[in-house]
């Protein structure tokens, strides 16, 4: 500290100390995490996979349903077919809105921070600052 600054600092009771607080590599907590990220995926796979089977499925008793409907000309054979088609519809609708939901997924983990900026406080005149930036070179 300059002489100059001495008699000010003791009438005030102050030091000047140059105070470090970047984070430690140990306190910056990842945004998402891999294991998270894998997860989801994992989920999504199967998801997908459940629906397609269950399209499949619905496509094929529908199939049967309506070559009955026909042989047997049966108002009840026709509403059952019909409750078919609602399903099987409403099952390709779960699929594009599971497209849908992983796109918001994944675009809630690309919006992190794109870099962090750790800022450093000095505490001191800046007489001091100039002499701590030449030490530093």
């Amino acid at each position: 500290m300059p002489k100059s600054f001495d008699k000010i600092s003791d009438s005030l009771n102050t030091e000047t100390d140059i105070i470090d607080i970047t984070p430690k590599e140990s306190e910056i907590i990842p945004v998402v995490s891999d294991e998270r990220i894998e997860q989801s995926k994992k989920d999504y796979e199967y998801t997908r996979g459940n629906l397609y089977s269950l399209i499949e499925k619905g496509q094929e008793s529908l199939n049967g349903i309506m070559e009955l409907a026909q042989e047997s000309d049966s108002p009840r054979a026709y509403e059952v077919a019909g409750q078919i088609i609602k399903s099987v519809a409403d099952t390709t609708d779960k699929l594009i809105d599971l497209q849908k939901k992983m796109k918001e997924l994944n675009k809630d983990e690309d919006s992190g921070p794109k870099s962090i900026t750790n800022n450093s406080l000095f505490v001191g005149s800046t007489a001091e600052l100039a002499k701590f930036l030449k030490s530093q070179k």
